[in-house]
Protein backbone atom coordinates (compact mmCIF):
# COMPACT_ATOMS: atom_id res chain seq x y z
CA UNK A 1 0.00 0.00 0.00
CA UNK A 2 1.13 3.34 -0.75
CA UNK A 3 2.11 6.18 1.97
CA UNK A 4 1.14 9.29 0.41
CA UNK A 5 -1.67 9.82 -1.86
CA UNK A 6 -3.81 12.87 -3.66
CA UNK A 7 -6.86 11.46 -2.85
CA UNK A 8 -7.94 8.49 -0.21
CA UNK A 9 -11.58 7.08 -0.52
CA UNK A 10 -13.31 5.49 2.14
CA UNK A 11 -15.04 2.65 1.31
CA UNK A 12 -15.20 0.59 -1.78
CA UNK A 13 -19.12 0.01 -2.37
CA UNK A 14 -20.46 1.45 -5.71
CA UNK A 15 -20.15 5.26 -4.33
CA UNK A 16 -16.51 4.74 -3.59
CA UNK A 17 -15.50 3.26 -6.60
CA UNK A 18 -17.43 5.44 -8.60
CA UNK A 19 -16.08 8.22 -7.11
CA UNK A 20 -12.52 6.42 -7.70
CA UNK A 21 -13.04 5.93 -11.51
CA UNK A 22 -14.25 9.61 -11.78
CA UNK A 23 -11.33 11.57 -10.41
CA UNK A 24 -9.42 9.50 -12.81
CA UNK A 25 -11.24 11.12 -15.93
CA UNK A 26 -10.49 14.17 -14.22
CA UNK A 27 -7.00 13.74 -14.03
CA UNK A 28 -6.30 12.47 -10.41
CA UNK A 29 -4.77 9.11 -10.16
CA UNK A 30 -2.92 9.35 -7.62
CA UNK A 31 -5.48 7.93 -5.46
CA UNK A 32 -6.28 4.91 -2.93
CA UNK A 33 -9.78 3.43 -1.86
CA UNK A 34 -9.29 1.70 0.84
CA UNK A 35 -12.46 -1.12 1.42
CA UNK A 36 -12.68 -3.08 5.15
CA UNK A 37 -14.22 -5.93 3.41
CA UNK A 38 -14.31 -6.94 -0.17
CA UNK A 39 -15.45 -4.67 -3.21
CA UNK A 40 -19.58 -4.30 -2.35
CA UNK A 41 -19.69 -6.71 0.19
CA UNK A 42 -21.60 -3.62 2.06
CA UNK A 43 -24.87 -2.05 1.50
CA UNK A 44 -24.09 -2.45 -2.78
CA UNK A 45 -24.46 -6.31 -2.65
CA UNK A 46 -27.50 -6.19 -0.63
CA UNK A 47 -29.70 -3.33 -3.00
CA UNK A 48 -32.41 -4.33 -5.24
CA UNK A 49 -30.57 -2.42 -8.15
CA UNK A 50 -33.43 -0.52 -9.56
CA UNK A 51 -32.94 1.92 -12.12
CA UNK A 52 -35.78 4.52 -11.68
CA UNK A 53 -36.27 8.30 -11.77
CA UNK A 54 -39.14 8.38 -10.04
CA UNK A 55 -39.00 11.17 -7.58
CA UNK A 56 -40.38 14.30 -6.31
CA UNK A 57 -36.96 16.41 -6.83
CA UNK A 58 -35.34 17.25 -9.65
CA UNK A 59 -32.29 17.11 -8.11
CA UNK A 60 -32.22 13.45 -7.53
CA UNK A 61 -34.06 12.84 -10.76
CA UNK A 62 -31.74 14.77 -12.78
CA UNK A 63 -29.33 12.03 -11.48
CA UNK A 64 -30.94 8.87 -12.03
CA UNK A 65 -31.81 10.16 -15.74
CA UNK A 66 -28.21 10.82 -16.18
CA UNK A 67 -26.86 7.66 -14.34
CA UNK A 68 -29.68 5.57 -16.54
CA UNK A 69 -27.55 6.90 -19.63
CA UNK A 70 -24.13 5.15 -17.86
CA UNK A 71 -25.79 1.76 -17.23
CA UNK A 72 -27.44 1.64 -20.58
CA UNK A 73 -23.63 2.68 -21.94
CA UNK A 74 -21.09 1.05 -19.58
CA UNK A 75 -19.18 -0.59 -22.18
CA UNK A 76 -18.53 2.69 -23.84
CA UNK A 77 -18.24 5.07 -21.08
CA UNK A 78 -16.80 2.87 -18.17
CA UNK A 79 -15.31 0.12 -19.73
CA UNK A 80 -16.80 -4.02 -18.20
CA UNK A 81 -20.47 -4.32 -18.23
CA UNK A 82 -23.73 -3.10 -15.91
CA UNK A 83 -26.08 -6.24 -16.72
CA UNK A 84 -28.36 -3.21 -17.03
CA UNK A 85 -32.14 -5.25 -18.45
CA UNK A 86 -34.76 -3.11 -19.27
CA UNK A 87 -38.42 -4.31 -17.74
CA UNK A 88 -40.03 -0.40 -17.91
CA UNK A 89 -40.74 1.03 -13.96
CA UNK A 90 -44.29 1.24 -12.93
CA UNK A 91 -45.42 3.71 -9.76
CA UNK A 92 -48.82 2.56 -8.29
CA UNK A 93 -50.56 5.09 -5.89
CA UNK A 94 -53.50 5.55 -4.07
CA UNK A 95 -56.59 7.87 -5.16
CA UNK A 96 -54.82 10.08 -1.97
CA UNK A 97 -51.45 10.44 -3.35
CA UNK A 98 -52.94 11.14 -7.25
CA UNK A 99 -51.41 15.04 -6.59
CA UNK A 100 -48.13 14.27 -5.85
CA UNK A 101 -48.06 11.59 -8.59
CA UNK A 102 -49.04 14.16 -10.68
CA UNK A 103 -46.64 16.26 -9.83
CA UNK A 104 -43.88 14.39 -10.10
CA UNK A 105 -45.16 13.11 -13.51
CA UNK A 106 -45.23 16.78 -14.56
CA UNK A 107 -41.69 17.52 -12.78
CA UNK A 108 -40.06 14.96 -14.57
CA UNK A 109 -41.42 15.44 -18.21
CA UNK A 110 -40.34 18.93 -18.07
CA UNK A 111 -36.54 17.42 -17.52
CA UNK A 112 -37.04 15.82 -20.68
CA UNK A 113 -37.33 12.02 -18.99
CA UNK A 114 -39.34 9.43 -20.33
CA UNK A 115 -42.49 8.81 -18.60
CA UNK A 116 -46.30 9.37 -18.61
CA UNK A 117 -49.47 8.89 -16.55
CA UNK A 118 -51.19 5.99 -17.47
CA UNK A 119 -54.92 3.90 -16.66
CA UNK A 120 -55.97 0.63 -16.28
CA UNK A 121 -56.87 0.55 -19.74
CA UNK A 122 -53.50 1.81 -20.96
CA UNK A 123 -52.14 -1.67 -18.79
CA UNK A 124 -53.65 -3.94 -20.93
CA UNK A 125 -50.89 -3.59 -23.39
CA UNK A 126 -48.36 -2.11 -21.23
CA UNK A 127 -48.23 -5.05 -18.43
CA UNK A 128 -51.45 -6.88 -18.89
CA UNK A 129 -50.43 -9.26 -15.61
CA UNK A 130 -50.50 -6.45 -13.78
CA UNK A 131 -53.99 -6.42 -11.31
CA UNK A 132 -55.20 -2.60 -10.06
CA UNK A 133 -58.10 -1.12 -8.60
CA UNK A 134 -60.43 1.70 -9.22
CA UNK A 135 -58.89 4.04 -6.29
CA UNK A 136 -54.98 3.62 -7.35
CA UNK A 137 -53.28 5.63 -9.87
CA UNK A 138 -49.98 4.42 -11.67
CA UNK A 139 -47.28 6.12 -14.13
CA UNK A 140 -45.13 4.28 -16.48
CA UNK A 141 -41.44 5.12 -17.16
CA UNK A 142 -40.61 2.15 -20.32
CA UNK A 143 -36.79 2.73 -20.25
CA UNK A 144 -36.40 1.96 -16.83
CA UNK A 145 -35.53 -1.21 -15.68
CA UNK A 146 -32.44 -2.81 -12.74
CA UNK A 147 -28.39 -3.67 -13.31
CA UNK A 148 -26.23 -5.68 -11.98
CA UNK A 149 -24.47 -4.10 -8.17
CA UNK A 150 -21.07 -6.17 -8.68
CA UNK A 151 -20.34 -6.24 -12.34
CA UNK A 152 -20.91 -2.20 -12.03
CA UNK A 153 -18.90 -1.57 -8.51
CA UNK A 154 -15.79 -4.07 -9.90
CA UNK A 155 -15.59 -2.62 -13.76
CA UNK A 156 -15.43 0.72 -11.79
CA UNK A 157 -12.86 -0.46 -9.86
CA UNK A 158 -11.20 -1.94 -12.89
CA UNK A 159 -11.09 0.96 -14.46
CA UNK A 160 -9.95 3.43 -11.74
CA UNK A 161 -6.89 0.86 -11.37
CA UNK A 162 -6.36 0.66 -15.14
CA UNK A 163 -5.89 4.47 -14.49
CA UNK A 164 -3.21 4.52 -11.88
CA UNK A 165 -5.68 4.41 -9.02
CA UNK A 166 -4.43 1.72 -5.88
CA UNK A 167 -7.33 -0.51 -4.41
CA UNK A 168 -6.86 -2.00 -0.78
CA UNK A 169 -9.08 -4.57 0.87
CA UNK A 170 -9.34 -5.71 4.25
CA UNK A 171 -7.84 -3.16 5.75
CA UNK A 172 -10.23 -0.45 7.23
CA UNK A 173 -9.36 2.90 7.91
CA UNK A 174 -9.32 3.59 11.54
CA UNK A 175 -8.84 7.16 11.89
CA UNK A 176 -8.48 10.22 9.36
CA UNK A 177 -5.98 12.48 11.26
CA UNK A 178 -6.54 16.25 11.27
CA UNK A 179 -4.60 19.08 12.10
CA UNK A 180 -4.93 23.03 12.03
CA UNK A 181 -8.69 22.19 10.46
CA UNK A 182 -7.30 19.96 7.72
CA UNK A 183 -6.86 16.50 6.63
CA UNK A 184 -3.31 15.30 6.95
CA UNK A 185 -3.44 11.29 6.69
CA UNK A 186 -5.48 8.12 6.92
CA UNK A 187 -4.52 5.47 9.06
CA UNK A 188 -5.18 2.04 8.33
CA UNK A 189 -4.68 -1.49 10.32
CA UNK A 190 -1.69 -1.37 7.66
CA UNK A 191 -0.50 1.53 8.19
CA UNK A 192 -0.69 5.34 7.77
CA UNK A 193 -1.11 7.56 4.43
CA UNK A 194 -0.09 11.01 4.06
CA UNK A 195 -3.00 13.05 2.51
CA UNK A 196 -4.77 16.35 1.92
CA UNK A 197 -8.21 15.14 1.24
CA UNK A 198 -10.47 12.24 2.29
CA UNK A 199 -13.78 11.24 1.60
CA UNK A 200 -16.00 9.25 3.57
CA UNK A 201 -17.99 6.70 1.31
CA UNK A 202 -18.38 3.69 4.01
CA UNK A 203 -22.20 3.52 3.50
CA UNK A 204 -24.15 2.82 7.51
CA UNK A 205 -19.85 2.72 8.77
CA UNK A 206 -20.04 6.38 7.90
CA UNK A 207 -21.56 7.97 11.17
CA UNK A 208 -18.59 5.88 13.03
CA UNK A 209 -16.26 7.59 10.60
CA UNK A 210 -16.79 10.82 10.45
CA UNK A 211 -17.55 10.85 14.31
CA UNK A 212 -13.77 10.29 14.55
CA UNK A 213 -12.84 13.50 13.54
CA UNK A 214 -15.65 15.31 15.62
CA UNK A 215 -18.24 15.32 13.45
CA UNK A 216 -21.89 14.71 13.86
CA UNK A 217 -23.85 13.92 10.69
CA UNK A 218 -27.82 12.52 11.08
CA UNK A 219 -27.07 9.00 10.03
CA UNK A 220 -29.46 6.31 10.68
CA UNK A 221 -29.03 2.52 9.80
CA UNK A 222 -32.53 1.22 8.90
CA UNK A 223 -33.11 -2.41 7.91
CA UNK A 224 -34.85 -3.31 4.70
CA UNK A 225 -35.74 -6.99 3.56
CA UNK A 226 -35.51 -8.61 0.60
CA UNK A 227 -36.88 -11.87 -0.96
CA UNK A 228 -35.98 -14.18 -4.42
CA UNK A 229 -38.96 -16.17 -5.41
CA UNK A 230 -39.03 -18.64 -8.20
CA UNK A 231 -42.22 -17.73 -10.37
CA UNK A 232 -44.27 -19.85 -12.53
CA UNK A 233 -42.99 -18.93 -15.76
CA UNK A 234 -45.37 -20.93 -17.69
CA UNK A 235 -48.39 -18.34 -16.98
CA UNK A 236 -45.59 -15.46 -15.92
CA UNK A 237 -42.59 -15.58 -18.66
CA UNK A 238 -42.10 -11.09 -17.66
CA UNK A 239 -43.40 -8.41 -15.50
CA UNK A 240 -42.07 -5.01 -15.36
CA UNK A 241 -40.34 -3.55 -11.70
CA UNK A 242 -43.07 -2.05 -9.85
CA UNK A 243 -42.67 0.38 -7.26
CA UNK A 244 -45.92 -0.28 -5.24
CA UNK A 245 -46.37 3.02 -3.00
CA UNK A 246 -50.22 1.49 -2.58
CA UNK A 247 -48.93 -1.15 -0.69
CA UNK A 248 -45.66 -0.07 0.45
CA UNK A 249 -43.40 -2.37 -1.51
CA UNK A 250 -40.91 -3.01 -4.85
CA UNK A 251 -40.69 -5.98 -6.98
CA UNK A 252 -37.90 -6.76 -10.11
CA UNK A 253 -37.93 -9.64 -12.13
CA UNK A 254 -34.52 -11.16 -11.88
CA UNK A 255 -33.06 -13.02 -14.60
CA UNK A 256 -35.64 -15.13 -16.42
CA UNK A 257 -37.48 -17.54 -13.55
CA UNK A 258 -37.44 -15.06 -10.23
CA UNK A 259 -38.61 -12.03 -8.98
CA UNK A 260 -37.18 -9.89 -6.27
CA UNK A 261 -39.55 -8.35 -3.90
CA UNK A 262 -38.43 -5.89 -1.49
CA UNK A 263 -40.22 -5.47 1.82
CA UNK A 264 -40.61 -4.67 5.01
CA UNK A 265 -40.89 -1.85 7.88
CA UNK A 266 -38.16 1.03 8.97
CA UNK A 267 -36.45 -0.71 11.69
CA UNK A 268 -33.75 1.47 13.14
CA UNK A 269 -30.47 -1.52 14.02
CA UNK A 270 -27.25 -1.85 15.33
CA UNK A 271 -25.29 -2.57 12.53
CA UNK A 272 -23.19 -5.40 13.84
CA UNK A 273 -25.57 -7.23 15.22
CA UNK A 274 -28.83 -6.89 12.66
CA UNK A 275 -31.00 -9.61 11.51
CA UNK A 276 -29.21 -10.16 7.56
CA UNK A 277 -32.30 -13.02 7.11
CA UNK A 278 -35.86 -12.43 6.38
CA UNK A 279 -38.66 -12.40 8.80
CA UNK A 280 -40.96 -15.26 7.34
CA UNK A 281 -44.10 -14.35 8.56
CA UNK A 282 -43.53 -10.42 7.10
CA UNK A 283 -42.41 -12.18 3.81
CA UNK A 284 -45.12 -13.94 3.68
CA UNK A 285 -47.48 -10.62 4.05
CA UNK A 286 -45.47 -9.04 1.31
CA UNK A 287 -45.98 -11.99 -0.85
CA UNK A 288 -49.72 -11.68 -0.16
CA UNK A 289 -49.36 -8.04 -1.27
CA UNK A 290 -47.71 -9.37 -4.74
CA UNK A 291 -50.39 -11.56 -5.37
CA UNK A 292 -52.80 -9.14 -5.18
CA UNK A 293 -50.92 -6.79 -7.79
CA UNK A 294 -49.94 -9.98 -9.97
CA UNK A 295 -52.59 -12.77 -9.46
CA UNK A 296 -50.14 -15.37 -11.52
CA UNK A 297 -47.17 -14.91 -8.50
CA UNK A 298 -49.73 -16.79 -6.37
CA UNK A 299 -47.66 -20.02 -8.03
CA UNK A 300 -44.28 -18.15 -7.04
CA UNK A 301 -42.27 -19.94 -4.20
CA UNK A 302 -39.66 -18.55 -1.94
CA UNK A 303 -36.01 -19.91 -2.40
CA UNK A 304 -33.55 -17.46 -0.04
CA UNK A 305 -33.55 -13.77 1.09
CA UNK A 306 -31.60 -11.42 3.08
CA UNK A 307 -31.35 -8.05 4.77
CA UNK A 308 -29.37 -4.96 4.17
CA UNK A 309 -29.41 -1.70 5.42
CA UNK A 310 -30.49 1.85 4.30
CA UNK A 311 -28.49 4.93 5.29
CA UNK A 312 -30.88 7.52 6.10
CA UNK A 313 -30.82 11.17 7.22
CA UNK A 314 -33.92 13.32 8.10
CA UNK A 315 -35.36 14.01 4.81
CA UNK A 316 -34.10 10.41 2.95
CA UNK A 317 -32.13 12.12 0.88
CA UNK A 318 -27.89 11.62 0.23
CA UNK A 319 -25.48 14.49 1.67
CA UNK A 320 -22.92 14.78 -0.79
CA UNK A 321 -20.87 18.03 0.08
CA UNK A 322 -17.38 18.95 1.71
CA UNK A 323 -17.73 18.74 5.17
CA UNK A 324 -17.76 22.40 6.54
CA UNK A 325 -15.20 23.07 9.20
CA UNK A 326 -12.27 20.34 7.86
CA UNK A 327 -10.80 21.80 4.82
CA UNK A 328 -10.13 18.61 2.39
CA UNK A 329 -12.81 16.25 3.99
CA UNK A 330 -15.51 15.14 1.62
CA UNK A 331 -18.45 12.75 2.48
CA UNK A 332 -21.09 10.81 0.13
CA UNK A 333 -23.22 9.30 2.70
CA UNK A 334 -26.92 9.01 3.76
CA UNK A 335 -28.41 7.51 0.12
CA UNK A 336 -31.64 6.10 2.04
CA UNK A 337 -31.81 3.22 -0.75
CA UNK A 338 -31.00 5.38 -3.63
CA UNK A 339 -27.13 5.03 -4.12
CA UNK A 340 -27.13 2.40 -6.68
CA UNK A 341 -29.59 3.97 -9.07
CA UNK A 342 -27.56 7.58 -8.72
CA UNK A 343 -23.73 5.96 -8.42
CA UNK A 344 -22.64 6.78 -11.64
CA UNK A 345 -23.59 10.63 -11.35
CA UNK A 346 -22.64 10.70 -7.55
CA UNK A 347 -19.24 9.65 -8.58
CA UNK A 348 -19.34 12.13 -11.78
CA UNK A 349 -20.51 15.30 -9.54
CA UNK A 350 -18.76 14.34 -6.58
CA UNK A 351 -15.48 13.93 -8.76
CA UNK A 352 -16.49 18.00 -10.11
CA UNK A 353 -16.68 18.77 -6.35
CA UNK A 354 -13.31 17.51 -5.47
CA UNK A 355 -11.26 18.80 -8.33
CA UNK A 356 -12.79 21.74 -9.69
CA UNK A 357 -14.78 23.32 -6.58
CA UNK A 358 -18.43 22.60 -7.76
CA UNK A 359 -20.09 19.93 -9.68
CA UNK A 360 -21.12 21.25 -13.36
CA UNK A 361 -22.94 17.96 -14.37
CA UNK A 362 -25.41 18.11 -11.80
CA UNK A 363 -26.00 21.09 -9.03
CA UNK A 364 -25.58 19.14 -6.15
CA UNK A 365 -26.03 22.00 -4.14
CA UNK A 366 -29.46 20.96 -2.70
CA UNK A 367 -27.94 17.66 -1.17
CA UNK A 368 -25.08 19.92 1.08
CA UNK A 369 -24.42 18.80 4.11
CA UNK A 370 -25.41 22.33 6.26
CA UNK A 371 -29.62 21.86 4.77
CA UNK A 372 -30.67 20.24 7.83
CA UNK A 373 -29.08 23.18 9.99
CA UNK A 374 -30.83 25.28 7.70
CA UNK A 375 -33.95 23.74 7.75
CA UNK A 376 -33.76 23.16 3.71
CA UNK A 377 -34.95 19.69 3.74
CA UNK A 378 -35.98 18.09 0.87
CA UNK A 379 -39.80 16.44 0.76
CA UNK A 380 -40.99 13.87 -0.75
CA UNK A 381 -44.83 13.34 -2.67
CA UNK A 382 -45.78 10.34 -0.95
CA UNK A 383 -45.32 8.62 2.47
CA UNK A 384 -43.65 6.07 1.39
CA UNK A 385 -39.99 7.48 1.70
CA UNK A 386 -37.72 5.76 -0.37
CA UNK A 387 -39.42 7.18 -3.07
CA UNK A 388 -38.58 10.28 -1.91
Amino acid sequence: MKTTADIVIIGGGVIGTSILFNLGRLGVTDTLLLEKDVLGSGSTGRSQAICRMHYSNPVTAKMAWKSLSVFTHFTEMVGGESGFVETGYLVVVKEEDRGGLERNVAMLCQLGIDTMQVTANDLRDIAPMVSVREDEVMAWEPQSGYADPYMVTTSYGAGAKEMGAEIVLRNPATEIEVSGGRVTAVVTADGRVETPVAVVAAGPWSKMVLAKTGVDVPLVPVRHQVASLTRPVDKLPLHPTVGDIAQSFSFRPDGSALTMMGFGDEEEVDLETYNQGVDMDVMADALGRLERRIPAMSDAYFRGGWSGLFTTTPDWHPILDAVPGIDGLYCAVGFSGHGFKLSPMIGVTMAELIVEGASSTVDISPLRFSRFQEGELLESSYRYRVLA
